[in-house]
């Protein structure tokens, strides 16, 4: 048995054990459907739900480490689901699109843009 935390740190979904405790204690992610502590026990066979910037990872457990180890050490301790898989490429695909749609200034707006921007923002 091992703590949540420690589980996702492992599995390098987050940088930290903290990082980990904080997602996990803000709703981000959840364990057979159920939110969950940080101190939950992770046993082989559960499902864990994790929204990430954006996107959801759904993976079931494999093996159980309390050792961060290598990304290919770290993609042996779970199994992401077909639906995951296929929900994360649709997403990028959809973020691709809409940078492309939505494309950024080339530069910075000068002084006189800015004082156009208040007002249109007064305005609203």
């Amino acid at each position: 048995m091992i703590r949540l935390d420690k589980w996702l740190w492992a599995a390098r979904f987050y940088k930290t054990r903290s990082m980990a405790t904080d997602a996990v204690n803000g709703g981000h992610v959840h364990v057979n459907s159920q939110r969950c502590k940080a101190s939950k026990n992770v046993q082989l066979g559960d499902e864990i739900r994790i929204k990430k910037s954006g996107t959801q990872f759904i993976v079931v457990v494999e093996m159980l480490s309390e050792k961060r180890g290598s990304a290919t050490q770290a993609r042996e301790l779970y199994s992401e689901t077909e639906q995951s898989i296929e929900q994360r490429e649709l997403s990028s695909v959809q973020r691709k699109l809409n940078a492309l749609a939505n494309p950024h200034p080339t530069r910075k707006p000068d002084k006189r843009q800015r004082r156009q921007l208040r007002a249109w923002q007064d305005k609203t």
